[in-house]
């Protein structure tokens, strides 16, 4: 059944004494309904939301909970598929304070808390070449508490480097408070003397295992593939000690038995020679039978795709012309590829597949490739299926993507089978790919779960597919972990005994059930159709999105209000209040929205960069804005853009008057300004900002290579130094050699942004044909190319002229212009010593950032890319509007650009450039004013 439509109302005396242990404690029907989404296909809208900063506040809002009697369930990064991370009593954020890292021993190990993802934690390795073990596809969202919660494993590492292999210590706060750091030297006698009774228990349990030999027979087998069912039992064949087995027994507990605080992980050696290939074959039954063959040659990775999943991959734009060219009958793919750790070994490991690729009955001939760019395409592939079929699925649709493992010799037969469910059900579209190596599939499939016959459809399959699995010696959960999904399933896989020993376990540990109620283990058969989501049709980002979560680490708003699956959905929740009648719910919703949703989105567009079916949350909320702007704002704007040249320069004039009078009275002025017009109306003064800067001048120098369109902010804000990036790029261009030509009206032009960011479309209209009209021109018909100098705005024309893409204008952005053509003509510069450097999000939009560094490092001995960069949020003037959003998005990054404390530091914005200023204290420019001054033959200035 579909989850309950009501929100119940807030219980006043568990409210109090959550906000007596913890400072942050949501209760509004937006925090709430917001944490009631992850990517699962479950919906459970919590009482509250407790943000804890600590190991000792996550102990004392379970005991707060537990006075109440209410169950507690820990969040982090929600991308499970399985129903773990939801909960209607309290619902504890482990995210937003436990995202420290600590790499140890020259990174042979690494210590990590519960809200760090698993790409941050492989970034910070990186220069050491190392990496995690576990390698899930979602690494870019998921948390290590995640990882340990499912016992994480992935693409590469099999059950030999997956979660329980690889953690080594960890500090676990149990139900009853006690906290014990399983790393201590006396761990296992401090939880003997701290928690007795659990000591003893686990010792007891143990033996019981040990001495029943169908026991460790069915644990030996259990456990021979990847598995995720239930608890980890053979924990309590692999230690003996009861503090290691508890540690061990958390290892893919989802959040049922203990909050881990913080946990160290042994580290693996990052590979540095790949060579990857994709395998064609007549049959799904070939190519499973090819196996053997394809893990005794020691390939690292195995993936199959069956005749759906290729035919998918072959609508992709990036598809290899093989693939392209192939008629898809029942055909199936295996991508393999090597990992080792010098070229020598790869090389042997090739010559020697060539050997087994002959003995194969392939389609086509395969070879191996180590190119990078022929390999990321490759692996495109795989990755895009997810993308094409949840992207695609019909509107009010739920995609489930589920995964199970048989020993591999049974893999071709359960793929099979698998099809022929896929068929007598009704579930058309559904593909299966996976980890074949680990003889470990996934499978999607769209599902509406408001209608009663497809529930019971959905039912009858999931019987079916339990029956196939279980009988073919399977585990019904590899890598998702149980969750609510298959809960009831766990007594079905593991037997009476075993399943019994799994809720001694859970009673041991916590005896009043109070951790995650209904997952991983459930007496109700039916729990796995209780509190489903559903989807109800409203927009169309809103429609595709899958609420799998990855977009919220890129997200500038993650810390501060929603994040873009929180934005989306909430408009869900909107429209499905409204469809129920709900009023009083839709208009509160709305309410909150305003300021959390839509004032402090930066429409950065960072969140399409992550998002698996490719949305950009900030165009619903231009969009959004557009509905909410009145006809004399519409009107008022429009005149601007005929009158732009007149506006930027009166923007500067005030800015250079504010600058002249004391701080406080500008700072008054325009706080009374905010409280009568509006906070998202009137910009917030502060004496970080500069004063004007100049009009844009115009540019005809004969024989011209390139249209310059300077951006209209170098006239708003003035420079840092005596001029800014628009002299400095005119410059690097004489020295090159390279003549520029502007636009007669150059003073007058914009690339639109401000209007769209704002949704005014009539003004934004206006000014594309100006813009338009003026290129055309400019450009002799798109013969020259068009250098823009800011990122926001290359990007922002980009836009702009889409409708004139047939005109061939082509915008490059001012650093690629630089990188690829002026700076090698160039002559060696005259560098400064070290140079932070922030990335932008239009820079990251646009894939300049390569272009970016190399600008930099042609300027600077040292270049810094801060390893938590992310979009400053500055966005035009919502800094200005908004401070306390740039304040939260640079908070992580501003400490890494203090600690690298560089001579100098640069971006390729000016908007971004205050923006970083204001957030660390150090002068940001234009990366292209430190690359004058190097190369302008005289000492270069540092500050």
């Amino acid at each position: 059944m579909t989850a309950t439509a009501t929100l119940t109302p807030v219980d006043p005396a568990l409210v109090l004494a959550l906000e007596a242990v913890c400072a942050e404690v949501g209760t509004r029907a937006t925090d709430r309904l917001a944490a009631a989404h992850d990517a699962s296909h479950y919906l459970l809208r919590p009482h509250a939301v407790a943000t804890a900063s600590s190991a000792d506040e996550v102990a004392a809002v379970m005991a707060a909970a537990r006075e109440h009697s209410v169950p507690v369930t820990f969040r982090s990064g929600g991308t499970s598929l399985s129903g773990q991370a939801g909960s209607d009593g309290v619902l504890i954020d482990t995210r937003k304070h436990f995202r420290g890292i600590t790499v140890l021993d020259d990174a042979a190990s690494v210590r990590v808390q519960p809200g760090a993802t698993v790409r941050a934690v492989n970034t910070r390795l990186a220069r050491y070449k190392r990496k995690l073990g576990p390698d899930p596809a979602s690494e870019i969202a998921c948390t290590i508490g995640g990882v340990i919660a499912n016992n994480s494993s992935g693409m590469s590492c099999g059950t030999h480097a997956n979660t329980y292999r690889t953690l080594e210590s960890a500090v676990l706060v149990l139900p009853s408070g006690t906290v014990i750091d399983t790393g201590a030297a006396d761990a296992d006698k401090q939880l003997a003397e701290r928690e007795p009774a659990l000591h003893a228990g686990l010792i007891e349990l143990r033996d019981r295992v040990r001495a029943n030999p169908d026991s460790m027979q069915r644990i030996a087998q259990l456990y021979a593939i990847k598995n995720t069912m239930g608890y980890g039992l053979n924990s309590l064949v692999d230690f003996d000690e009861p503090v290691r087995i508890l540690q061990q027994l958390v290892i893919g507990s989802e959040g049922t038995l203990a909050f881990v605080a913080e946990a160290t992980f042994r580290t693996l050696p990052v590979p540095t020679d790949l060579a990857t290939g994709l395998l064609i074959f007549a049959s799904l039954a070939e190519a499973t039978a090819a196996l053997p063959a394809l893990v005794e040659a020691g390939f690292a990775t195995i993936e199959l795709l069956d005749a759906a999943s290729l035919r998918v991959a072959q609508q992709d734009p990036d598809a290899t012309a093989e693939l392209t060219s192939l008629h898809v009958a029942d055909h199936a793919a295996l991508l393999v590829e090597f990992h080792e750790h010098n070229a020598a070994d790869l090389q042997r490991r090739r010559e020697q597949a060539s050997g087994v690729f002959a003995a194969l009955p392939l389609v086509t001939p395969t070879t191996l490739t180590d190119d990078p760019a022929t390999r990321a395409q490759l692996w495109h592939i795989r990755k895009g299926l997810y993308t094409a079929v949840a992207g695609a699925r019909p509107s009010g649709t739920t995609a489930l993507l589920e995964d199970i493992a048989v020993p591999v010799e049974r893999l071709g037969y359960t793929c099979s089978q698998l099809i022929e469910l896929f068929a007598r059900h009704d579930y058309e579209g559904s593909v299966i790919f996976g980890h074949a190596k680990d003889g470990n599939i996934h499978f999607l499939i769209n599902e509406r779960f408001d209608d009663p016959a497809n529930l019971a459809r959905y039912e009858a399959f999931t019987e079916d597919m339990v029956n196939l699995v279980l009988g073919q010696g399977g585990t019904l959960k590899a890598e998702h972990g149980t969750g609510r999904i298959m809960a009831p399933y766990v007594n079905r896989q593991v037997g009476d005994e075993l399943y019994d020993v799994m809720w001694q376990i859970k009673k041991l540990i916590d005896p009043q059930l109070q951790l995650n109620p209904g997952v991983l283990l459930t007496h109700d058969p039916a729990a796995h159709v209780h509190n489903l989501k559903s989807a109800p049709t409203v927009e169309e980002e809103v429609d595709r999105c899958v609420e799998c979560g990855y977009c919220e680490p890129v997200c500038p708003s993650r810390n501060i209000t929603l994040t873009p699956r929180e934005r989306i959905v909430l408009r869900r929740e909107m429209q499905a209040a409204t469809d129920r009648g709900d009023t009083e719910l839709a208009r509160t919703l709305q309410k909150e929205y305003d300021y959390d949703g839509v004032q402090t989105c930066a429409v950065d567009g960072m969140c399409q960069t992550a998002c698996p079916v490719l949305i950009n949350t900030g165009d619903l909320v231009r969009r959004l804005r557009a509905e909410n702007q009145n006809g004399l704002a519409q009107a008022g704007w429009k005149t601007a853009a005929r009158h732009w040249s007149g506006v930027t320069s009166l923007g500067g004039t005030a800015l250079s008057a504010a600058k002249a009078l004391p701080t406080p009275l500008t700072r008054a002025a325009t706080t009374v300004g905010r409280a009568v017009l509006g906070a998202d109306t009137v910009p917030q003064y502060a004496d970080d900002l500069p004063a004007g800067g100049s009009k844009r001048r115009v540019i005809n120098q004969p024989d011209a290579a390139a249209v310059y369109f300077s951006s209209c902010t170098t006239t708003m804000f003035g420079p840092v130094g005596d001029d800014g990036v628009a002299e400095s790029f005119v410059r690097l261009c004489e020295r090159a050699g390279i003549a520029l030509t502007t636009p007669d009206t150059i003073a007058s032009l914009c690339c639109g942004t401000p209007w769209k960011s704002k949704g005014l479309t009539d003004g934004y209209a206006l000014m594309q044909q100006r813009v338009t009209e003026a290129l055309i021109t400019a450009t002799d018909n798109g013969r020259l190319p068009v250098v823009c100098d800011a990122s926001s705005c290359t990007e922002g024309l980009l836009v702009l002229l889409e409708p004139a893409r047939e005109r061939g204008i082509r915008v490059i952005d001012a650093v690629e212009f630089v990188a690829t053509t002026v700076l090698p003509l160039l002559p060696e510069g005259n560098k400064v010593s070290s140079l932070t450097l922030h990335p932008t999000c239009s820079s990251t939009q646009l894939g300049i950032n390569d272009a970016l560094q190399n600008v930099a490092a042609a300027a600077a001995d040292t270049v810094v890319v801060p390893e938590n960069w992310g979009c400053c949020a500055f966005a035009g003037d919502r800094g200005m509007l908004h401070p306390e959003l740039t304040a939260s998005a640079t908070e992580g990054e501003a400490a890494d650009v203090r600690a690298a404390a560089s001579a100098v530091h640069a971006s390729c914005n000016r908007t971004c450039e205050l923006g970083m200023t204001r957030a660390t204290g150090y002068e940001y420019e234009h990366v292209l004013q430190v690359l004058d001054r190097a190369t302008a033959g005289s000492a270069p200035r540092e500050h």
